[in-house]
C-alpha cells in the first residue's frame, strides 16, 4: 500500500515539473487535487504520517465529524493513535472549485474499520481547502460531517 501512496504522490508531483513557460490549465490543478485526495485517504488508512505531513499545511485546522477541532500536530497524532484502525477510506462524488491559488473540494467519505476493538462504519460529507504555495497544494482545512442513521 505504501508502494501505492508513493506512486500517488509521484503522479501528483510530476505535474509540478512542467516548464515556467507552461501554466497549468485548471483541469490539470484539478486533476492534482483528486489525486491528492486519494493519496490522503491511503496515507490515513495506512497511518503514514510522513506522506499526510507533505499533504497539510503547518496551519492546517481540522474540523471532525464530532465537533472537535485539531491543528495539524493533533490530526497526526490522531492518525497514529494505535486504538484506531481504519480498514478502508474513500471518497465519492467529489466536485473541485477552483480559485486563484486556491481550490475547495467536497464530496462524500465512507470509512470502516476499528475503534478500541469495536467495528466502526462511517459515512459523510467533507470540505477540504487547498492553497497553492510555492508551485505546491497543501491542504489549509479540512471539515467532515457525518450522514445521520
Amino acid at each position: 500500500m505504501k508502494a501505492l501512496i508513493s506512486l500517488a504522490l509521484l503522479l501528483s508531483s510530476t505535474f509540478f515539473l512542467q516548464s515556467d513557460q507552461t501554466a497549468p490549465s485548471q483541469g490539470d490543478d484539478e486533476g492534482r487535487i483528486l489525486a491528492l485526495e486519494t493519496a490522503w485517504n491511503h496515507a490515513e488508512q495506512n497511518k503514514d504520517a510522513a506522506a499526510l505531513d507533505q499533504l497539510l499545511a503547518a496551519t492546517l485546522v481540522y474540523v471532525d465529524y464530532d465537533g472537535s477541532m485539531m491543528d495539524k500536530t493533533q490530526f497526526l497524532a490522531s492518525v497514529k493513535a494505535e486504538s484506531l484502525e481504519p480498514d478502508q477510506i474513500t471518497n465519492e462524488s467529489m466536485t473541485v472549485h477552483m480559485y486563484t491559488g486556491a481550490a475547495v473540494v467536497t464530496g462524500i467519505y465512507r470509512e470502516k474499520g476499528k475503534l478500541k476493538g469495536k467495528p466502526y462504519l462511517r459515512r459523510g460529507r467533507f470540505t477540504d481547502t487547498w492553497i497553492n504555495q510555492n508551485r505546491t497544494w497543501q491542504c489549509v482545512a479540512s471539515q467532515s460531517t457525518l450522514f445521520s442513521h
